[in-house]
């Protein structure tokens, strides 16, 4: 009894000297995991033991490097960069670059057929002659002198407008000298606008004398045909000032000198 007790004695020694096999698979793998941390990135995906393998006995060979690498996950691509609002705006706004024309397959100028066309003029055919064109305006420059002549009829000193009766508006130039004023168109002064008040021979006179330069109204006291100046009957010869209103029948005439101080023919006719 005594070496039964022995023997079952030294066999629960061998039994407890035996190591585990889970404990030495775990020992395992915390050596290679120890071994992964300071190997190179590459080389520790290389190196990482199969989940399979690690559950196996230490004696179990290690997996080929290449079924690890096939059974590794893959690497999750880099997420695409998002823009923001106000990015997206911007671009949607900016207008597309202008696209630059290919000059090398642009056909070249030089390819293209001339499309002018030169015409000569035939020899045998007679040139026309175009008529000269009609002069034109000259424009002259500076203060050019006056050519004087002689009169070519009674220069006028003055005007008789018409500012009431018949022939409104109208007017009869005063020639220098004496001048007759009547309805007959024989008149030097002519009031021929249909007013029979007015004598047919004159009625009355307008003198213009250029040595004194002044003019003077003739009543001709031989018609009974009345005129007046500024509503006043003149009984003689009354001067003339410019604006001064004579009355010949129904027709009323405003004077207005051209002559008088301030210029006369006898001016230009000496120079």
């Amino acid at each position: 009894m005594a070496i039964e007790r022995g023997e079952t004695t030294a066999g629960n020694e061998a039994k407890a000297v035996k190591p585990h096999k889970f404990l030495g698979s775990l020992r395992d793998a915390l050596l290679a995991a120890g071994r992964d941390d300071t190997a190179p990135a590459g080389a520790a995906r290389a190196r990482s033991p199969d989940p399979a393998s690690a559950a196996a006995p230490a004696s179990a060979p290690a997996a080929p490097a290449a079924a690890i690498a096939e059974k590794a996950p893959p690497v999750p691509a880099p997420a695409p960069e998002t823009l923001s609002a106000e990015e997206a705006a911007r671009l949607a706004r900016t207008p597309p670059a202008p696209k630059v024309p290919d000059l090398a397959a642009a056909p070249s100028d030089s390819d293209q057929p001339p499309t002018t066309r030169v015409i000569r003029p035939d020899p045998a055919k007679p040139r026309k002659i175009e008529p000269e064109a009609p002069a034109r305006t000259v424009l002259v420059r500076g203060k050019q002198k006056i050519q004087h002549g002689v009169f070519e009829r009674d220069p006028v000193v003055g005007f008789l407008i018409v500012v009431g009766g018949p022939g409104l508006g109208s007017y009869r130039p005063i020639f220098e000298g004496n001048n007759t004023v009547g309805r007959s168109a024989e008149n030097r002064i002519p009031l021929d606008f249909g007013d029979d008040a007015i004598s047919n021979e004159a009625q009355a006179y307008v003198r213009y004398d250029s040595s004194d330069r002044s003019f003077l109204f003739v009543p001709n006291l031989a018609k009974t045909n009345v005129v007046s100046v500024n509503d006043k009957r003149p009984a003689g010869p009354v001067p003339l000032q410019p604006m001064d209103v004579i009355t010949f029948g129904r027709t009323q005439v405003a004077f207005l000198p051209f002559c008088g101080s301030d210029f006369d023919w006898s001016e230009i006719s000496e120079a």
